[in-house]
């Protein structure tokens, strides 16, 4: 981890949870779970609640294709921590109905809505030939939920420097898949009050570039869409949105040396991130609304 906040700058019932956890499986706790259990009111309760109905939750894609579509994320934003995860959660997930190791393996509806999403990011996206193979628009929207989660979590997990760890893999893909992307509620209690706007996409969007935290909700917007920023913030941030595997040690350096707090780091990191996952998102709902379903 490239923030040490991250690792030890735990409140004291996050402290305790990540000790027990690791004592009773004798593996260190997953970077990805130390992330989220740090300031969940600024990230992790909107995420994890669109995170869980996104992969758990009732959909047209089985539990094994979402997250046959979070190895794929992963795999087009070059995070071998989530592409490695995902690929055995949909071995676990699956079943045996998909292989992550051989894309003939997918139903062509998966396909066709990989191509959908993959073509978000130049504005070419067009559902014709989802809907042509009797694909509902509710099943694209449940697939850009999915994809709006994983272009999130990639980005932090390259920015952040996520390692996967001697037993990690096979521990923590099974807890995360008993327990359905869900925490323990006493975790992720405390802090800023989360506003429910009626959609758990808005309420992730919200919590992040208008909650309450050490840096300006200005900046994390500007962090989140590329507006100005002062430097190294503008090169920084567009890093994470751009290539986020490109983010090495020197740059968390260069912040740190113009005088940014971790926790500064910390949102301004996860703003870029999530800023770049909701334009993709966005351009999808508006193909969809472009092309209305007949």
């Amino acid at each position: 981890m490239r923030l040490s906040i991250l690792d030890n700058g735990h409140r004291l019932r996050a402290r305790l949870f990540l000790g027990a956890t690791s004592k009773m499986s004798r593996v260190d706790s997953p970077d990805i779970v130390k992330m989220l259990v740090y300031r969940p009111d600024f990230l992790t309760r909107t995420l994890l609640d669109l995170s869980a109905t996104a992969m758990r939750g009732e959909s047209y894609w089985t539990a094994g294709e979402r997250e046959y579509l979070a190895m794929r994320t992963a795999q087009r934003h070059r995070c071998p921590f989530c592409a490695d995860t995902h690929a055995e959660l949909t071995r676990i997930a699956a079943a045996g109905e998909i292989d992550p190791d051989d894309t003939a393996s997918a139903r062509p509806e998966l396909t066709a809505v990989l191509d959908f999403l993959d073509a978000l990011s130049d504005g070419a996206a067009d559902p014709g030939r989802l809907r042509g193979r009797g694909v509902p628009d509710r099943a694209i929207m449940e697939a850009l939920r999915v994809r709006v989660v994983w272009n999130v979590v990639n980005r932090l997990a390259n920015a952040f420097g996520y390692e996967l760890r001697e037993g990690q893999l096979h521990s923590g893909t099974r807890a995360l898949h008993r327990f359905g992307y869900r925490f323990p509620g006493f975790l992720l209690a405390g802090g800023a009050r989360t506003v429910d706007r009626g959609d758990l996409v808005e309420n992730l969007r919200h919590a992040v570039l208008d909650g309450p935290g050490h840096t300006d909700p200005a900046d994390r917007k500007a962090a989140a869409t590329g507006d100005s920023l002062t430097e190294p913030w503008s090169s920084y941030t567009l890093k994470v949105r751009a290539s986020s595997y490109r983010v090495t040690d020197a740059d968390m350096e260069t912040l740190a040396a113009a005088g940014h707090t971790q926790d500064e780091i910390f949102e301004m990191t996860v703003a870029a991130a999530v800023g770049v996952a909701l334009t993709e998102y966005d351009a999808g709902q508006r193909a969809l609304t472009r092309s209305p379903d007949t």
